[in-house]
């Protein structure tokens, strides 16, 4: 999928089929189970859903970051710029991470090491991946911790990790990851801990990223609000599997699956009364040990019918662009967003 002219045949990255499992005493969770996507250069894709649906692990099997003793990548494949990324060997692999792929983690106290002071690490990421001076370097850290609205950026390069407030740790994370000009960056809910000011300045930058050096972004969030803003495409996923893909404009307009609806009626509203409650979807996500004989979603699904519990749906194009996972959509009369059951 493409969108903004990006056409598929320039696709930067491409998965295909992925399936990422983690095997612990209890079981196999089936964590991602044939994820499918593209991104094309200078695009901002988009992923949403849950906590637990498996969009943080698709990312990690992208740059295979992976715990060594339980997570494995089962099948699928992935492609970048050519490359594939699961034939790497350790020296290659290194290298693709920070100086084709940089990723922006989710929790950033534990994205710095507490011993060495920020100036330090950002020194020594830099000089990994660019053939520059250590001096060169820090200068080149001092400007990115001002891009990301750092005050006073000499004094906390100057800092330890510590020191800092885990908002002040979530940019110094995101300016490491726009040091190196990689090709693509993976924002793991980039702005999470920042409040609405720095993080507007945050997404503005990682927009003039893409806008300047085509870099294109793999974006997840639970923030519909951020995904209207930034993104070209969008992939809904649920208990390990795409639900629903769309560009952006036509996800928000015409979404099709039932818990796209859920996502999208759950945020508040402006207009809304303010003794309105909020709209919750009922239900918990399924165990991903069990998964895999019907729709995951299928227990919390008001439209369910049998087969919903039997057969797993498969991800199709229902008009150009717009892909969905959902037994009742693409018949002749598929389900209408809000209509009887």
């Amino acid at each position: 999928m493409s969108k903004g002219g990006a056409a598929v045949s320039d696709a930067m990255l491409t998965v295909k089929d992925l399936k990422t499992y983690f095997y612990t005493a209890g079981g196999v969770s089936k964590a991602v189970d044939g994820v499918s996507f593209q991104i094309s250069r200078g695009e901002i894709l988009g992923i949403v859903g849950e906590s637990g649906s498996g969009k943080s692990v698709a990312s990690s099997s992208i740059i295979r970051l992976l715990p060594a003793k339980t997570g494995k990548i089962v099948s699928g494949s992935i492609d970048f710029d050519g490359k594939d990324v699961l034939q790497m060997e350790k020296k290659e692999l290194l290298a693709f991470r920070g100086r084709d792929v940089s990723m922006i983690f989710q929790n950033p106290m534990t994205s710095l090491s507490p011993v060495f002071k920020v100036g330090h690490q950002m020194v020594e990421m830099i000089c990994a991946h660019q053939k520059v001076s250590k001096e060169e370097a820090y200068q080149m850290g001092e400007e990115a911790l001002k891009k990301v609205g750092i005050p006073d950026a000499r004094r906390r390069m100057d800092s330890y990790p510590y020191e800092l407030s885990g908002g002040m740790c979530q940019r110094v994370i995101i300016a490491m990851s726009i040091c190196s000009n990689p090709k693509m960056i993976i924002a793991d809910e980039p702005t999470t801990a920042l409040d609405v000011t720095v993080q507007a300045q945050v997404l503005g930058l990682l927009k003039e990223m893409r806008d300047k050096n085509g870099t294109a972004i793999l974006l997840i969030t639970h923030n519909l609000g951020v995904v209207w803003q930034m993104c070209d495409s969008v992939m809904v996923m649920y208990a390990g599997k795409t639900v629903e893909y769309a560009s952006c404009r036509e996800l928000y307009h015409n979404p099709l699956h039932p818990y796209t609806w859920g996502l999208l009626d759950s945020m508040p509203k402006l207009s809304s009364d303010s003794e309105e409650e909020l709209k919750t979807i009922p239900g918990t996500p399924p165990d991903l040990r069990l998964t895999g004989t019907g729709c995951n979603f299928s227990n919390r699904c008001p439209y369910a019918e049998e087969r919903c519990r039997n057969q797993v749906p498969e991800l199709k194009e229902i008009v150009p662009g717009h892909f969905v996972a959902c037994h009742r959509q693409g018949e002749n009369q598929g389900l209408v967003r809000g209509g009887a059951l």
